[in-house]
């Protein structure tokens, strides 16, 4: 009935390159030979089986029967009084005496394509037992005709679908949060769709790094930060503009990171122009910011390459909010910071050739610090005026940005 030489490589092919068990692939071919026979040769309530040998190829058929008595079932000549209740679910009690305690509860009805008496199974098998299931065998057909090939042919593709859904969801949801690379796909819309092996990889728009341009076959690395398993499919949901693929590259790179000697406080970012990052050491004798720049800054510089040339201000995190503040500002120098703990603002006075590099660029150092360290930060000059200020969220409340230097 069957190419053993293709099924078999199918077989293999599925189970190497898409992590599919063979079992369950002969299980999803047996079920939809199984419906193909049913649907063409069967009567309405059969429970038919299929068993496929894959050393001859051929397929045997055969029906199950349960094995019941009268306190298992019920009979037509039961049914007089049950018409009425038809909505009833057909619910088998715990014990017999149920019904009768109850009323509403109905046990199944007796059907002689699925069930099988107690007395007459006992014909067939001596030591036959309630519930025991018995296999008929049943006459091999080969002629299922194009309706029934083709329901079998769809019950497979789903069963197959249904395998790799799940073998996929297993894979990737292990590495979910981590690095993974791939190669375009397409692009549509503006987002991305990455070629990732096994599996398709959007990259929307909004998590792409601002100026990147991409073509189709180029390799590219992501952070794969949400697996979506949905009934349509699995999505799996990419960003190169997430605060943890810019932690993720950076434990690539830094020993200190990857083991957890360095370990990082906090990021602030806009994707493609500007991050800052905070990190602290778990051990006194570790630099935590010169573990991430490396010698000769060749770290830091390895990331910024990958991020397209996006600037990196590393500093160190400190439990103190005036010194994290402080840090934060970088690369200005402060006069002075006022913490005001209820309404969870630093007023930062800063020298007036200090004013341009604590705002930054369009205001962008006092949102990345302010978004940083989770206080508003409220820029003022030597002489008491409000230079510019920012909250929390790293959104700016009032702007008087002066023209930046170049940094």
């Amino acid at each position: 009935m069957f190419d053993l030489k293709v099924i078999n490589s199918v077989l293999g092919e599925l189970e190497e390159e898409r992590g599919i068990p063979r079992g369950k692939v002969i299980g999803a071919i047996e079920a939809a030979l199984a419906t193909a026979y049913k649907k063409e040769y069967g009567k309405h309530g059969q429970d038919i089986r299929a068993k496929l040998d894959l050393d001859t190829g051929t397929t045997e058929f055969s029906q199950i029967k349960t094995v019941v008595d009268e306190s298992t079932v019920r009979f037509e000549d039961e049914d007089t009084d049950d018409e009425a209740k038809t909505s009833q679910s057909d619910v088998r009690p715990t014990h017999p005496e149920d019904a009768s305690k109850e009323g509403e509860v109905l046990l199944p009805r007796f059907d002689p394509e699925k069930h099988i008496l107690l007395a007459d199974a006992k014909f067939i098998k001596k030591d036959a037992q309630l519930d025991e299931e018995l296999v008929f065998p049943l006459e091999n057909k080969d002629d299922y005709g194009r309706i029934a090939a083709q329901t079998a042919k769809q019950v497979i593709i789903q069963k197959i679908r249904e395998a790799e859904k799940i073998s996929v969801v297993a894979e990737f949801g292990k590495r979910q949060g981590e690095i993974v690379s791939g190669t375009v796909q397409r692009i549509e819309r503006g987002n991305l769709y990455i070629d990732l092996g096994r599996a398709t990889g959007i990259l929307p728009y909004e998590e792409q790094i601002r100026g990147e341009r991409y073509r189709q076959g180029e390799r590219i690395r992501a952070l794969l930060y949400e697996v979506e398993d949905s009934p349509r499919g699995v999505y799996l949901r990419l960003s190169r503009a997430h605060g943890e693929f810019l932690a993720k590259l950076f434990a690539m790179e830094a020993p200190e990171v990857a083991g957890g000697v360095v370990v990082v406080k906090g990021i602030a970012r806009e994707a493609g122009s500007r991050s800052k990052i905070a990190v602290a050491s778990t051990d006194p004798h570790v630099d935590p910011v010169g573990s991430m720049v490396g010698q000769r800054g060749v770290r830091v510089s390895t990331v910024t390459s990958e991020l397209g040339g996006e600037k990196i201000d590393i500093i160190e995190w400190s439990a103190d909010p005036k010194e994290y503040i402080e840090e934060a500002l970088s690369p200005a120098h402060t006069v002075a910071v006022e913490i005001d703990e209820d309404a969870h603002l630093a007023t930062v006075t800063v020298a007036e050739d200090q004013q341009s590099l604590a705002i930054g660029r369009g205001g962008q150092n006092v949102r990345l610090a302010a978004k940083l360290t989770g206080w508003s930060i409220d820029i003022k000059g030597t002489r008491g005026e409000n230079v510019a200020e920012a909250d929390e969220n790293g959104e700016m409340i009032e702007s008087e940005v002066s023209p930046a230097p170049q940094e």
